[in-house]
């Protein structure tokens, strides 16, 4: 439960890592894609986009604490190219919404809470290289992240690593995309624990909708399915 003066850590868990990549997604239909072998600039430049979008995602968080994985439902959205908003509709209500400086937390029961992002660094890192990936700019993503793409423009995967080593106080071992031509349909982020989270985006968490087994769930966030 959350009381006090919330902390940027404890209230924007490990999705926030990766938040910018999640709201890249559209519901764009697919191109036409051919079974070429891609690289990471091509994947940058299909799943770019301008202007507002939004997505509904199922996003499951694995714990050693827990018999199975915790699944969280919601909608991402951009709004104006430059607010993003989280919002979790089950099993619980909260809204996470970042603009300019600063993140406001709206959570049933509770008093809406508002900090600034200088609190927050790997937040501030973010919107610094959120315009790098809105624009598919690899060059700059480069600056911070070893890119590589595996499978081809029917099925791709592409992984970023973090290049500082400095990045262990931030747990984010590593983040894999998964997606189809121009579809980005999800996105698995594992932690210095090696703790897997999965969010399904797009046609993704559309197929995932009354599915409860954590390996299908798996299967569909990685392409297997769906």
């Amino acid at each position: 439960m959350i009381s006090g003066t919330p902390s940027p850590t404890r209230i924007l868990p490990l999705w926030l890592r990766a938040l910018t990549l999640t709201l890249l997604c559209s519901a764009a239909p697919l191109s036409a894609a051919s079974p070429d072998a891609v690289d990471p600039a091509w994947i940058l430049s299909k799943i770019a986009r301008s202007g507002d979008i939004s997505t509904p995602f199922v996003e499951l968080r694995g714990s050693a604490l827990l018999k199975a994985p915790l699944r969280v439902e919601g909608r991402y959205a951009r709004q104006a190219d430059t607010t993003l908003v989280r919002e979790v509709t089950a099993p619980y209500h909260e809204k996470i919404t970042l603009k300019g400086q600063t993140a406001t937390l709206e959570r049933d029961g509770k008093a809406t809470r508002t900090f600034s992002l200088a609190r927050a660094p790997e937040l501030a890192d973010l919107q610094k290289g959120f315009g790098a990936l809105l624009s598919g700019d690899a060059s700059q993503l480069e600056q911070h992240y070893a890119l590589s793409a595996t499978g081809t423009r029917q099925a791709w995967q592409l992984r970023l690593d973090p290049k500082d080593a400095t990045a262990a106080k931030v747990p984010v071992r590593g983040i894999q995309l998964y997606g189809q031509g121009a579809e980005l349909r999800c996105i698995e982020t594992t932690d210095a624990k090696g703790q897997a989270q999965r969010t399904l985006l797009a046609g993704a968490a559309h197929a995932a909708q009354g599915v409860d087994d954590g390996a299908a769930l798996t299967a569909l966030c990685r392409g297997h399915a769906g």
